[in-house]
């Protein structure tokens, strides 16, 4: 048997952590003196106690921890550990990005170029007849998926798109969503006759008012789009935002090789006074 701090030295972890494996059952000592209150540990605790180390290092929590120690099933454990690989690929994916974002920053710097300039023009835009699929995704960057599906719907359908057919997303929610995103994709449809008797078929309503801006390049572009035009309703304060955006992306990886050549068009639907709203859609 090992005293608690004999057992810390050799596993290499410090009592205040035994301690607190104990308080929270994950690690009870093999004996605890009733005259003096020492913890006691034993030789085959030591494979648990490395085990516990090795997930917690993970970034498995105590309540996960205790989970997989409790099922003591090599397929359970198997599972929390594809979970857990999964999670830490997608921290270091966003951690991709912001390192990303800030080279672009220090690029920018070093090399004195000038903010992106964003024009602003508003226009009409009428009643579409489109094909559409509306559903809650887990993220903008699933919006692709919709698109497939739609497709896919529209081929078991048997329909056929005009040639050139014009695309666009709506985004249902009327603020920024991190999760859990209402988006719908539309295929806009010229002649009524195959189409109007598809459940997928709808007619969009026109939007008197829609502030446009074309981005040009990277889709990381966008969010310094959206930061211009509330530079832009600043200076231009007859106007109020209403309705849901929009979004057309008229050049992207699917017909355009060269990142710089993408153009996306964003679409912010405006009224000249709070009183003047658009029906939603």
């Amino acid at each position: 048997m090992f005293k608690i701090g004999e057992f810390s030295k050799l596993m290499q972890v410090s009592v205040r952590m035994l301690r607190y494996y104990d308080e929270a059952g994950l690690l009870k000592p093999a004996e605890i003196d009733r005259f003096t209150g020492y913890r006691f540990y034993s030789a085959a605790q030591i494979k648990q106690l490395q085990r516990i180390v090795f997930l917690r290092d993970s970034g498995f929590t105590v309540n996960e921890i205790s989970a997989i120690l409790k099922h003591r099933d090599d397929d359970f454990t198997l599972i929390q550990l594809d979970r857990k690989r999964d999670e830490a690929k997608a921290a270091l994916d966003e951690e991709r990005k912001k390192i990303a974002k800030i080279e672009a920053a220090i690029s920018e710097l070093k090399e004195g170029r000038q903010p992106i300039h964003y024009d602003v023009l508003i226009k009409n835009i009428p009643a579409y007849p489109v094909l559409s699929l509306r559903k809650r995704i887990p993220n903008y960057f699933g919006e692709g998926l919709l698109w497939e599906e739609l497709t896919a719907q529209i081929e078991k359908e048997k329909l056929e798109l005009p040639q050139s057919a014009l695309n666009f997303a709506v985004y249902h929610d009327l603020d920024y969503r991190e999760t859990d995103v209402d988006v719908e994709v539309c295929a806009v449809v010229t002649s009524l006759g195959q189409y109007n008797r598809s459940p997928m078929f709808r007619i969009t309503e026109e939007v008197p008012s829609m502030a446009c801006m074309m981005v040009y390049g990277s889709f990381r572009n966008i969010g310094p789009a959206f930061s211009a035009f509330a530079g832009w309703l600043n200076e231009n304060q007859e106007y109020y935002m209403c309705g849901f955006n929009r979004q057309i992306c008229h050049r992207g990886p699917w017909n355009e090789i060269k990142e710089e050549n993408y153009l996306t068009e964003i679409q912010i639907p405006v009224a000249l006074d709070l009183n003047q709203s658009i029906a939603p859609y």
